[in-house]
Parts: structure tokens; C-alpha cells; sequence
């Protein structure tokens, strides 16, 4: 309960009458009562809210007076207008051929004025860039603003001086990722950003010590879900594969390995358990991993583990 909100001091938070803190508001009545005993504790609170009703969302969104939240993602957090780049007013007419060059001068400048100096520029063409990487991911929007962030911090303590503004941005893209428990391997973040891999994790370590981030290793039953989805696997496979994973984690096999490795090597033998089997190549191709590299977890996994199968090729 908010005591600003109730408009109660602190000694008021339970009840005079019989000490209980189970305090009931009733914003009806504007009092505060308490379950207990039912004494009335207050009955001139002030109501946060807002004095008009709303029934649906369309509704909602026509009666609020705010103006949409800050998008990290946009160079100017979305805060300038935007001429729109169609010849219609605002009743959806066509505008008037004489007046079409001067609203087209119009859009050329406000174009200019919203990037006004040279970090504006770099900032704006590093989002861009940013939003390409998480569109061919799939990313959701609220990693997007998460990495964007990360970026803006970045650029801010001049870290992206004297580097490679896309391994930057690919390091603050695969860092948003384990912050929001949106698992991509760095091999996809490469991918995706069309750069190698050893770069963006050179940078990616130099971004989380500089900035204090820290972030627990990734698991490899973070994995397990989105690789027996491009498999096609069911249910049942996922949750032998996490209990193989589990194990493995009790009897220390997965420490300091590589996590996409092991939920690959976990997945395959979990389908060969319940006799719901898929090629090797077809397992690590869905991991982004080798079949050198199943194949070596897949031994080690069976062997320290005393799991009994035969391997489908």
C-alpha cells in the first residue's frame, strides 16, 4: 500500500483500534477500513488516479493526455514530429500540386534539424544498425531498448572511440540478450551483425567491465526450448533433455563448456531415449554447433552420466 497514495502518515498504516495491518481502500468512498475490526482509519485520501473512465484500449489511448514513452531505439528518444512522407492533410485529401515542392523542402529540412551534429549522425546510423541486427534475430522490442541503452552508456564514457561502431553495437545487442533472458548465441549476434565473432566478444568483455555490467553465464536449458522448436521436437524431449542438463550441472560437466553445445548434445540424446530421433547434422545445424562438437558432448555426456544408447547417424 502507498502511503503517499493514501494520503496516511506511517503510524497509520495499522490500525489504532486493534493493530492489524490489513487495511482495505475503498476507492469509492475514499476511505481507508480496516479487515479486523472494521473501523474506518482514514476517510480523506487522495486518489492518483485518473477522473475519466476507459472501457477498452482504443478508449484509453484517445482519453490520456500523456505522449507516448521515451524510445531508447530512435537517435532522439521519438520526442521531434515528423512530416509525414505522403501529399495527404489531415482530412486524408490530396495536397495541392503547387504546394507538393514546398512541403517536400519542408521534409528535407526537418530531416537536417533533427540530426544536427556529427554524434547525433554516428548515433542515429548505430540504432539503425542496432534494429537491422535485432530484426534478422527476431529480437522483442524491449531487448531492442535494452540494448539501445547499453549503447547510449557506451557512447557517453566514450567507448566507442578508436572501435568498430558494428562490434559495439553487436556487443550491446548480445549483452541486452543475457540481461533479458532472450537467449542468442554469439555466433547468431555475429551472424546477424555480419561480423566476426571474436570481435564483438572482445568488445562485449570490454562493455561489461568499463560499464559494471554483470550478467551470470548463460545455461544451456536456455537453449533447449528454441532448438527443439526448430527440430520439431515435442514436449517430452524438452524435459529430458532439461533433467540431462540438471545432471550434468550436479555432477559438474557443464562448467566452462559451451552452452549451445551441451543443449544440443542434451536434445539429441533425449530423442534417442524416447525414440523421437533427428540426424546429427540436422541437431547441430539447429545449434549453430558442429557435428565434431555434438558428437564429442554427446560421448562425454553418456559416459560420465551412465545414460545406455545407441547413436543414430
Amino acid at each position: 500500500m502507498e502511503r503517499r497514495a493514501l494520503g496516511i502518515e506511517r503510524d497509520e498504516t495499522r490500525c489504532p483500534e486493534c493493530g492489524s495491518e490489513d487495511l482495505r481502500t475503498d476507492y469509492k468512498r475514499a476511505e481507508v477500513v480496516c479487515r479486523n475490526c472494521g473501523l474506518v482509519v482514514d476517510d480523506n485520501f487522495i486518489d492518483m488516479g485518473p477522473e475519466w473512465r476507459a472501457f477498452d484500449h482504443e478508449e484509453r489511448n484517445r482519453r490520456t493526455r500523456v505522449g507516448a514513452p521515451l524510445a531508447y531505439g530512435i537517435h532522439d528518444k521519438g520526442l521531434s514530429t515528423t512530416i509525414s512522407p505522403t501529399d495527404k492533410d489531415v482530412r486524408g485529401k490530396d495536397i495541392p500540386v503547387d504546394d507538393r515542392v514546398r512541403w517536400h523542402r519542408l521534409r528535407k529540412w526537418q530531416k537536417r534539424i533533427r540530426i544536427s551534429s556529427a554524434a547525433e549522425k554516428n548515433l542515429a546510423h548505430a540504432l539503425t544498425e542496432l534494429d537491422r541486427s535485432s530484426s534478422s534475430l527476431g529480437l522483442p522490442r524491449s531487448v531492442r531498448e535494452a540494448a539501445s541503452v547499453i549503447y547510449r552508456k557506451a557512447a557517453e564514457n566514450r567507448l566507442t572511440k578508436g572501435r568498430n561502431m558494428e562490434e559495439v553495437v553487436a556487443a550491446s545487442l548480445y549483452a541486452a540478450c543475457r540481461r533479458c533472458n532472450v537467449p542468442r548465441t554469439l555466433k547468431e549476434v555475429a551472424e546477424a551483425a555480419r561480423i566476426d565473432k571474436r570481435g564483438i566478444g572482445r568488445t562485449y568483455r570490454a562493455l561489461a567491465r568499463e560499464l559494471g555490467i554483470k550478467l551470470p553465464p548463460t545455461s544451456p536449458a536456455d537453449y533447449v526450448p528454441r532448438f527443439a522448436s526448430k527440430l520439431g521436437l515435442p514436449g517430452e524431449v524438452q524435459s529430458k533433455a532439461l533433467e540431462i542438463i540438471e545432471e550434468a550441472a550436479k555432477a559438474g560437466l557443464i562448467s566452462g563448456m559451451n552452452p549451445s553445445g551441451i543443449a544440443a548434445a542434451a536434445l539429441y540424446i533425449a530423442s534417442l531415449l524416447l525414440d523421437d530421433r533427428r540426424p546429427q547434422k540436422h541437431v547441430a545445424k539447429a545449434a549453430g554447433v558442429t557435428e565434431i562438437t555434438l558428437r564429442s558432448k554427446y560421448k562425454e555426456l553418456t559416459k560420465q552420466l551412465g545414460i545406455r544408447v545407441r547413436p543414430w547417424i
